[in-house]
């Protein structure tokens, strides 16, 4: 049983994973920079990566992998770490871990956009319907009305003579961008990590994509002149221990268990089963940063998984 649904029991441990994951660098992030946390989860996840890979398969570097590995898996890391990440991570800052995680369930749709880009895969009815009803779940959330008097009071003047509500969003428009870049760079990078792993190890493909993603921040860090930075966040031993929990969960486990699942069971599949990430971090973003959860927004969360859900089945 187990080993027919390896693909599906490995994209819900990702899930788990990157719901633990996703708390853990908010908070790193508030603490000493989404760029720095960045770049030092990457570095941690390799030395993880490496002792397993040193242990399991004899080789800290996988200087097995083929050409075709080593230049697919390696663009895959550049747009899902370096870009989609680093926007990704900017959102948790702005608008925190679970309104972002909720946006990034559009990563299923995005997905199948680019294997019909790229591979010709075509769109069905049923599609179309998850695709909608997962974007209706987003913005359920996102966008909130303000009464006519709520208005009227922030701005008599331009409210006057004027009776129908006006619609705003609840969150930075700029958070919400973010948030929907990282969900572009994770959809872009699993087409390409699927496509580049082909029969090698997930563990090994991962730390082919961390590297990259660590150079590509550290090029970025080098440009910028970030690196006191990275320094002072050394010496935060409270983000380091939140920094070292977020990168063994998600670069290590969450990156590496998505994609075995891929290897597994179809990119749909797995990426639905992954998409319940905004209804698994409601309660830890409840309990720990003491959010108020409104019943509407569990409402949206719940319809846009289920958008997901319906999108592959």
């Amino acid at each position: 049983m187990l080993q027919s649904h390896l693909g599906e029991y490995a994209a819900l441990l990702t899930a788990v994973f990157w719901t633990i994951t996703a708390i853990a660098f908010e908070s790193a992030g508030k603490k000493v920079g989404s760029l720095s946390t960045n770049l030092l989860r990457l570095f941690i996840a390799f030395i993880f990566i490496g002792i397993y890979s040193q242990v399991t398969r004899g080789s800290f570097i996988p200087f097995d992998a083929s050409a075709h590995n080593w230049i697919w898996l390696s663009l895959s890391g550049f747009v899902g770490f370096v870009i989609g990440d680093l926007l990704l991570f900017e959102a948790y800052v702005v608008i925190g871990s679970r309104i972002s995680m909720l946006i990034m369930s559009l990563t299923p749709p995005i997905t199948a956009f680019f294997g019909w880009l790229l591979m010709g895969e075509i769109l069905t009815p049923q599609n179309l319907l998850g695709m909608f009803l997962t974007i209706l779940g987003i913005m359920i959330v996102v966008l909130d009305r303000k009464s006519k008097n709520q208005n009227a009071a922030e701005n008599p003047v331009r409210q006057a003579g004027k009776n129908k509500n006006k619609i705003k969003l609840s969150y930075p428009i700029l958070g919400i961008l973010l948030a929907f870049g990282g969900a572009v760079g994770q959809g872009a990078g699993l087409v390409l990590s699927k496509y580049g792993m082909q029969d090698f190890d997930p563990f090994a493909a991962t730390q082919i994509r961390v590297i990259t993603g660590f150079v590509g921040f550290a090029i970025i860090f080098i440009f910028m002149k970030r690196w006191k930075k990275v320094i002072e966040a050394i010496k935060n031993r409270d983000a380091m221990t939140r920094l070292s929990i977020g990168a063994f969960f998600g670069p290590f486990l969450g990156v590496s268990f998505s994609l075995l699942s891929v290897k597994h069971t179809t990119t749909g599949v797995a990426s639905t089963i992954m998409a319940i990430v905004p209804v698994l971090i409601i309660p830890p973003a409840l309990i720990f940063f003491k959010e108020k959860i409104t019943l509407k927004e569990v409402i949206g969360s719940i319809i846009a998984v289920g958008g997901v859900a319906l999108f592959f089945i």
